[in-house]
């Protein structure tokens, strides 16, 4: 009689604890690992979906490279190293805003979700571009040459033919310089042209 009783509660409990979505006979090894699973699926594919597979490979070799200290997460000290690797020193302040962007630590989802806002968000585009032609603004002018070596030599690397094809759309004065100003105002009044020529 205790036997059975003992057997009825333990029972109870269990149906109690185990979610109504989930079959009561399934052992708990299994239901541990379905529910885990399901979660990761939830809170994962939103972000992982933006993205083609080939993207998630690339951003993954990015942040591995990013990550210098291999604990998987991205912090000011991982991006210190990073700028440095690259020849830049950035300020304390710049790097405190960097890892600021994220609410919380940048871990490989949220280094994601933070180019999906960014992509998706389109708001920050002509601050990035502003920003990326003040780093080589001296005086409110460019050197050509060496916005061409930083074109050829960082990031997405451009050809020679790409260079001399964007600088065709580029005003350069006799002494080989931009008019930063003029250039950031070619650059964004066209995107917004773009997007007023398709609302029409």
């Amino acid at each position: 009689m205790q036997a059975d009783k003992e057997k009825k509660i333990k029972k109870k409990k269990a149906k109690e604890e185990a979610p109504a979505d989930e079959a009561p006979a399934a052992a708990p090894a299994e239901r541990q690992s379905s529910r885990g699973s399901r979660k990761a699926k939830r809170t994962g594919s939103n972000v992982f979906s933006m993205f083609s597979q080939k993207q998630v490979a690339e951003f993954k070799e990015a942040f591995q490279l990013m990550d210098h200290d291999k604990d998987g997460i991205i912090g000011k000290n991982d991006l210190r190293a990073t700028f440095d690797s690259l020849g830049r020193l950035a300020s304390e302040k710049e790097l405190e805003e960097m890892v600021g962007e994220a609410p919380g630590p940048i871990n490989f989802t949220q280094l994601l979700t933070l180019f999906a806002n960014r992509m998706s968000g389109g708001s920050d585009d002509d601050d990035v571009v502003i920003n990326a032609f003040k780093t080589f603004d001296k005086d409110g002018k460019i050197d050509s040459e060496n916005l061409r070596h930083a074109l050829m030599t960082w990031g997405d690397k451009f050809s020679a033919d790409e260079v001399d094809e964007a600088y065709d759309q580029m005003e350069i004065d006799d002494k080989g310089y931009i008019d930063t100003q003029k250039l950031i105002t070619m650059l964004t009044a066209s995107a917004e042209e773009e997007e007023g020529g398709e609302a029409a």
